[in-house]
């Protein structure tokens, strides 16, 4: 993972756009984990959406935080790294946004 700080890490507002765009249906979502959503109560869900993967934390039931990612250009970013910033991604989205993700991602 890149360092905090780094130029080429992956900015916390950068993730937050992708999770947005699949929120707002502007991206699609075309990989998760084997395991459907819902069948996760308590555990990391990986996603993948137009070349970027991400790891998001499930934790009882609810969308807890974003692991990492790691964009189509190679850069990534992990929790540690947005930790420094004081800014999970997911925490950017709002009210609606999230339970809109979530929504979606517990679709199939």
């Amino acid at each position: 993972m890149s360092l905090p700080g780094s130029a080429t890490a992956l900015q916390a507002r950068e993730v937050y756009q992708v999770l947005k765009d699949i929120a707002l249906e502007q991206r699609r979502v075309i990989g998760k984990t084997p395991r459907a959503w819902g069948d996760v109560t308590s555990g990391e869900v990986a996603v993948e959406v137009d070349g970027y993967r991400l790891r998001l934390r499930k934790e009882a039931g609810e969308l807890d935080y974003c692991i990492a990612c790691t964009a189509t250009d190679g850069r990534s970013a992990d929790m540690h790294c947005w930790a420094g910033a004081g800014t999970d991604p997911l925490e950017l989205l709002s009210v609606w946004e999230r339970a809109r993700l979530i929504e979606l991602l517990a679709a199939e």
